[in-house]
């Protein structure tokens, strides 16, 4: 009961990490033309945050991840917390562009570390019939965020301007009171405390072919989650369809509904299909939705359009904590998984840009570039994953328990 209790809670405060974790991201992607007009600069220049954000995760991944490795997942879990909470609500006070630039890319090196820290200590505790729903349930936090996000905008914003919601965004500090009275360190962790250490690198090195084919993975993935979010709410339902302040809100909360419930839809099938036909079907189901989604007129259908396209792109996201913990080399699992997702985001971090330049060359029409991108990579994760690798019955911390 005690091992069931502490898994419970160590899974309840990695979703809750990531949730927070993405609720400061997204309040970026809802604010950035506000961004734009403070500094006097084109939607453009301000989307480069965002890329700023996604270019630096891949740092933050290997540096916190090694950290992980070495201290322990539980305090440098609630050190990366603190972090990220900081330069939030520092990114709120910015005075000048520069100095904003500069804090969204510190904030994305917070950010890069808290998913790969938060999910090897999740895995490695609960127990293994546990993996595919408790997958679904942890990436349910990025759209958990995104939701949360968009409730803050829709109810706050009003209220405190953009820069008020940065600085709301500290609040996931207070995660850390929780963690650091409930939370226990991963069993498997403690277990390899008395194995002699293999540097990072000799590891990597032995594990090459597994690490690229993890990093174009992830880079597709990347491109399929930001291609179909980062522009949809301000550029694309905001500046090509005139949507009011309301009506954005509205979609954006019945879109990340259907994200949070692709997750555990997905990642629980995972289970009983395996992790890479789970991930294929999801991919290839959202391709016949891309027309609803992108081209589309009336609000209630593009509400539908992107319920549907979230359900699936998140739904195949949500099998990819188990995936990528299962695949990782045991030695550096808080290191690998993270690395080589946020190595994939860096890839996939000039998304938000290339795809406001392809809607300014078409006069403000960002239907080609959303529809673009989604077909192309959701092609790309069914191949990759239909003759890629698979591990869903290794061996980890918490089995014993199952």
């Amino acid at each position: 009961m005690s091992d069931t209790r502490n898994a419970s809670r160590v899974v309840l405060a990695a979703y809750l990490g990531w949730t927070l974790d993405a609720f400061d991201f997204f309040i970026m992607i809802f604010v950035f033309d506000d961004v734009a007009k403070t500094f006097g600069v084109g939607l453009t220049t301000a989307s480069l945050a965002i890329t700023l954000t996604l270019l630096m995760r891949a740092f933050g991944a290997l540096i916190f991840g090694r950290l992980a490795d070495k201290y322990g997942r539980r305090p440098v879990m609630m050190f990366n917390i603190l972090c990220f909470s900081a330069l939030e609500l520092l990114s709120g006070l910015a005075p000048t562009l520069l100095s904003f630039m500069i804090l969204r890319a510190l904030f994305g090196i917070a950010m890069g570390g808290e998913w790969g820290v938060g999910s090897s200590l999740t895995m490695e505790t609960i127990p293994a019939k546990w993996r595919g729903w408790v997958s679904g349930l942890l990436q349910a936090g990025y759209p958990s965020g995104y939701l949360l996000a968009t409730l803050a905008f829709g109810l706050l914003y009003p209220l405190v301007g953009w820069r008020g919601l940065f600085i709301v965004g500290a609040l996931p500090a207070l995660l850390v009171v929780y963690i650091r009275r409930n939370v226990p360190e991963s069993p498997d962790w403690h277990a390899r405390q008395s194995e002699p250490r293999v540097p990072v690198r000799d590891i990597l090195r032995r594990h090459a072919g597994l690490t690229i084919y993890a990093v174009i993975l992830m880079a597709a993935f990347n491109f399929f989650s930001h291609g179909t979010q980062d522009i949809y709410p301000k550029a694309f339902l905001k500046v090509q369809h005139g949507f009011s302040h309301d009506t954005i809100t509205v979609i954006a909360l019945v879109y990340n509904i259907g994200a949070i419930l692709g997750g555990l839809t997905f990642g629980s099938i995972s289970q009983i299909i395996g992790r890479r036909w789970a991930i294929v079907i999801a991919a290839l189901l959202s391709l016949p939705v891309i027309p609803l989604w992108a081209f589309s007129d009336s609000p209630w259908l593009l509400g539908l359009g992107a319920f549907l396209m979230q359900f699936m792109v998140q739904g195949a996201w949500g099998v990819i904590p188990a995936h990528l913990n299962e695949l990782s080399p045991p030695g550096i699992r808080a290191t690998f998984p993270g690395f080589v997702y946020q190595l994939g985001n860096f890839l996939a971090s000039y998304n938000a840009t290339l795809q406001t330049r392809i809607g300014a060359a078409y006069n403000h029409n960002y239907s080609y570039a959303l529809a673009g991108v989604a077909g192309v990579v959701a092609v790309v994760i069914a191949l990759l994953c239909a003759f890629g690798v698979e591990r869903s019955h290794v061996k980890m911390g918490g089995e014993a328990r199952s």
